[in-house]
C-alpha cells in the first residue's frame, strides 16, 4: 500500500509506478467516485469514449439495470456529502 497526501488546495500526487502501469500522462482525465464505505476510487477516462461501453452488454446484464444501479449508488452519496 501506498500512502499519499493531499495538499492545500486538495491534490494527491498519483505515485510513478501506478502512473506508469496505467499510462497515466499529464492532463489525462480521471473520474472520481466516493464510494458507500467512504472510500475515493479513481478510475482512468477513456481516450476513446466509445471504448467505456465495451463489455456493457454483458449476457444476462440489463444496461437499464446496471445504469439504475449507479445512480441510486451516486444519490447515496451525494446524501453523505451534504452538511
Amino acid at each position: 500500500m501506498l500512502i499519499v497526501r493531499t495538499s492545500t488546495k486538495g491534490q494527491v500526487v498519483i505515485p510513478g509506478e501506478i502512473r506508469k502501469r496505467l499510462d497515466l500522462k499529464a492532463g489525462r482525465k480521471l473520474s472520481v467516485r466516493l464510494t458507500e464505505d467512504g472510500k475515493i476510487e479513481l478510475t482512468p477516462v477513456p481516450l476513446e469514449p466509445s471504448a467505456a461501453f465495451c463489455g456493457i452488454y454483458r449476457k444476462g446484464k440489463s444496461l437499464t439495470g446496471i445504469l439504475l444501479r449507479e445512480h441510486r449508488q451516486e444519490i447515496k452519496s451525494e446524501k453523505h456529502l451534504r452538511p
